[in-house]
């Protein structure tokens, strides 16, 4: 009984993780007017990272550039990092969101988006259900 709780947990806090990660897209879109804060002119290399406190389990993650997100499930471990991902010339914003169950109620996650070698953005969450995003515009 359980684990069908934390299953069906982890599910919903899955589709609200990815559901924000759209809307984020779509409203920093709309409020874009001037042309210095438009797409990279340039492509960039970015890696997607998370690191969860010790005795902790990461489930899920999903990341992606401009609303194309790719999804790994079934991981495990106090650590994650995704493969490389080129951005094209013209990309705008790069997200990841990333679900782990603590060891207790003082559990961390953290995740990060790291483009050409430096870290730009870090989100975190703490709690025995931890659920992190960031998102990065270009």
């Amino acid at each position: 009984m359980k684990r069908m709780k934390m299953s069906q947990l982890l599910k919903g806090t899955f589709v609200v993780l990815l559901t924000t990660m759209f809307i984020g897209f779509a409203t920093s879109c709309s409020n874009d007017d001037d042309d210095n804060n438009g797409p990279a002119k340039n492509s960039h290399k970015v890696v997607f990272k998370a690191i969860a406190s010790s005795g902790s389990n990461i489930d899920v993650a999903v990341y992606g550039i401009d609303g194309n997100p790719t999804t790994a499930s079934s991981l495990s471990g106090t650590t994650w990092t995704s493969p490389e991902v080129t951005s094209e010339a013209g990309a705008y914003n790069a997200n990841v969101a990333v679900n782990a169950i603590g060891a207790d109620n003082s559990s961390t996650l953290k995740v990060q988006i790291w483009v050409d070698g430096e870290l730009k953005k870090e989100g975190t969450s703490s709690g025995q259900y931890l659920a992190a995003s960031a998102s990065y515009v270009f």
